[in-house]
């Protein structure tokens, strides 16, 4: 697999060796020892799957304490990923950056803990599936808004379906307040 350092401190984008033949494709998704070699030394403890149609936009999420490492990539479809630098101590705090994830590339992205992040749908189906580093706690469960005006991600659709939750997400101005930075 080649690993290549995204736009962003931390971030990693992982190109996986695919085997194609006139079957079909085989990959191996994960491998602990190959990935800790690799610099991505995350613990993961939990797995996550998720379903949207097009246009749906996720994000921007993240939790608190502990914070969670995220390994992610499509399994079906394409997606836009995006990551938001959230630690006040990163030269690259309050960036975003973004890239398409699908199921032809079978790219990956590590997202490090200190990272807000969403997605949107590019297909008309997409499943993404992902690594957690920690376990979802709902007390500790947070959210920048995915249009803030002072981050300006760059979504490449237009007339977003967003959740009721993600449309009370704090903005990133608040949430710098909060941690008094």
């Amino acid at each position: 697999m080649n690993v290549i350092p995204g736009g962003l401190e931390g971030l990693l984008v992982i190109e996986p060796k695919v085997f194609r033949d006139e079957r079909g494709f085989f990959l191996e998704p994960y491998n602990t020892a190959r990935y800790q070699a690799s610099g991505i030394d995350a613990e993961f403890v939990q797995d996550n799957h998720s379903f949207s149609t097009r246009g749906v936009l996720r994000g921007l999420h993240f939790q608190t304490v502990p914070g969670q490492a995220k390994l992610l990539r499509c399994g079906r479809g394409k997606i836009w990923d995006v990551a938001v630098d959230i630690r006040p101590a990163s030269s690259t705090f309050g960036q975003w950056w973004g890239l398409e994830l699908d199921s032809e590339s079978h790219r990956q992205l590590f997202i490090p803990v200190g990272f807000a992040h969403g997605f949107c749908v590019l297909s008309d189906e997409a499943e993404v599936l992902y690594k957690c580093s920690a376990v979802y706690n709902p007390a500790t469960e947070s959210g920048i808004a995915w249009n803030d005006p002072d981050i300006k991600v760059g979504w490449p659709i237009a007339d977003a379906i967003v959740s009721a939750r993600d449309q009370t997400n704090q903005s990133f101005a608040q949430y710098r307040a909060a941690l008094g930075v």
